[in-house]
């Protein structure tokens, strides 16, 4: 089985956290305290456990207090940091860190949300087909707050369903994604850019894949969310 030591992986980790700014007024939402340590060091254990060797932090609002919290190794991890001087979103802000991408494909991680995947398996997975990018999904039973990603038999992705009220039980992005680096070079530099709203629809009929994973997804974008986070981790 192939691991992740041969494949750059990047955390966003640039978001603002505005609606979480009434918990954590004072550090970005990747530091927010989880089990008082940074929500951020279990996306890095992953990586860990995964055996990966090199990590490349997208950051942004606050970004000089990732930088002094974490330094410039974790563990067996070595870390980079991609800092955006302006607001560029998630594929600007991936795009922007393209000169410290050394492999191909690379591995990109949401900062504000963790799914318990078998990594390794999902990098399998992608290279048994000649495949230019992936999302990693999970079925969720309330799909409401996501949108449904939807998927044919092939897993090629066929559609994003806006988010909407009752949606009920579907396949949602889990926000773990495998890019060839030919992909990310079809961003614009330096222009505010998303992922999940412009990159990635327009990425469909055109080699985009979902790998299914029925596994426990958590994500920490509102304080709904986050009151769940210590109940989540004490079971990872």
């Amino acid at each position: 089985m192939r691991n992740l030591s041969d494949i750059t992986a990047v955390i966003l980790a640039g978001g603002q956290g505005t609606r979480l700014r009434s918990i954590i007024p004072d550090r970005p939402k990747a530091l927010v305290e989880i089990r008082g340590r940074p929500f951020l060091t279990f996306l890095l254990d992953q990586l860990v456990s995964s055996k990966a060797l090199n990590v490349v932090l997208c950051t942004g609002h606050m970004a000089d207090e990732v930088h002094d919290r974490l330094g410039d190794t974790y563990k067996s991890l070595k870390l980079i940091y991609s800092k955006e001087q302006k607001p560029l979103g998630t594929g600007g802000a991936l795009r922007l860190a393209l000169p410290y991408l050394n492999t191909d494909p690379v591995l990109v991680m949401n900062g504000d949300s963790y799914i318990n995947a078998d990594l390794n398996s999902y990098v399998d997975w992608f290279f048994w087909k000649d495949r230019k990018a992936a999302i990693l999904l999970t079925r969720v039973p309330d799909t409401d707050r996501f949108g449904i990603v939807k998927v044919d038999k092939d897993e090629n992705i066929l559609s994003f369903k806006e988010k909407e009220m009752d949606q009920g039980i579907g396949w949602i992005n889990a926000g773990v994604y495998l890019l060839r680096k030919s992909t990310l070079k079809s961003i614009h530099p330096g222009k505010a850019f998303s992922l999940e709203l412009e990159f990635f629809p327009s990425l469909v009929g055109k080699g985009l894949y979902g790998y299914r994973c029925e596994a426990r997804f958590l994500d920490i974008g509102t304080p709904q969310s986050y009151s769940k986070v210590d109940a989540f981790f004490s079971n990872v």
